[in-house]
């Protein structure tokens, strides 16, 4: 099998994106950590969202910024930016396309950035964090959240690891690069060889609940991510496969019909 991943892996490399499928697989999972993310900025801000995706923490952040801030929303996928752009649909919200290890900007161009669930994706997250501090202003905030292990994130650690017996070594990296940031002690060492100071990295958990394993599956089957693409790409046997064993797996997190699945995150903070 072969996948051909779009940029950012989220997207597919031809198409649109399917932004209902993107908020139930990720989106209704990603918002109940962004007001933590969003902690330190404060009214008057000019702030960065990389990663930006379909705009979750940027629309979070223009209330608090206020009319005399902006947020611009940097996202290697102009597939993603143009449902952010069309969603928040606000004037002090800008949308650019950028890679997050070379982004467009001027030195100390911003008083806080943010990156949701965004940095374990990243090629090179060191380099991805020496941006990050380039275009911070001395003394801004940082604010990164990264997905924790495959276990404390059942609603994507299952099903990668279910995907995973069926796909070449080659593949099986990108399948848990979800998860590939949750060690605090690399997190932290990171964000020291960036030059932050002041890092905190505290783990945080949610719940949610999902009304049924359907409606847990069919974003999943959408193909909006780099785990759900894999999927796609495999045979319809061993998707059937795949299928059987996470539902199984799931049943544990089962009541009335209902799934209620709790995620942890880490939660990064330091300053510039």
């Amino acid at each position: 099998m072969s996948t051909n991943f779009g940029t950012g892996f989220h997207a597919t490399p031809i198409g649109t994106v399917d932004a209902s499928a993107y908020e139930r697989f990720t989106g209704r999972w990603s918002r109940l950590f962004v007001p933590s993310v969003l902690a330190d900025i404060t009214p008057g801000s000019r702030v960065l969202d990389v990663s930006t995706g379909t705009g979750e923490a940027a629309s979070m952040a223009l209330p608090i910024v206020g009319m005399s801030g902006f947020v611009v929303g940097a996202d290697i996928s102009p597939q993603m930016l143009l449902v952010a752009r069309d969603r928040l649909h606000a004037p002090l919200f800008w949308p650019v396309a950028a890679d997050g290890q070379a982004l467009p900007f001027q030195n100390a161009s911003f008083d806080g950035v943010v990156c949701q669930l965004g940095l374990q994706f990243f090629p090179d997250p060191a380099r991805g964090l020496m941006e990050f501090r380039r275009v911070l202003r001395g003394n801004g905030n940082l604010a990164i959240c990264v997905i924790s292990t495959p276990d404390r994130a059942p609603m994507w650690g299952i099903l990668a690891d279910a995907i995973s017996r069926y796909v070449p070594d080659a593949l099986r990296r990108t399948l848990y690069l979800s998860f590939s940031l949750a060690d605090p002690a690399r997190l932290e060492s990171l964000l020291a060889g960036a030059g932050f100071r002041d890092i905190r990295i505290a783990r945080e958990e949610r719940e949610d609940v999902t009304a049924s394993f359907d409606e847990y599956w069919e974003p999943i089957e959408a193909g909006i991510g780099s785990i759900p693409q894999s999927y796609l790409a495999l045979s319809e046997a061993d998707r059937r496969s795949v299928r059987d064993e996470v539902k199984a797996r799931l049943s544990r997190f089962e009541s009335n019909g209902k799934l209620l699945m709790s995620l942890e995150t880490l939660i990064a903070r330091a300053r510039a």
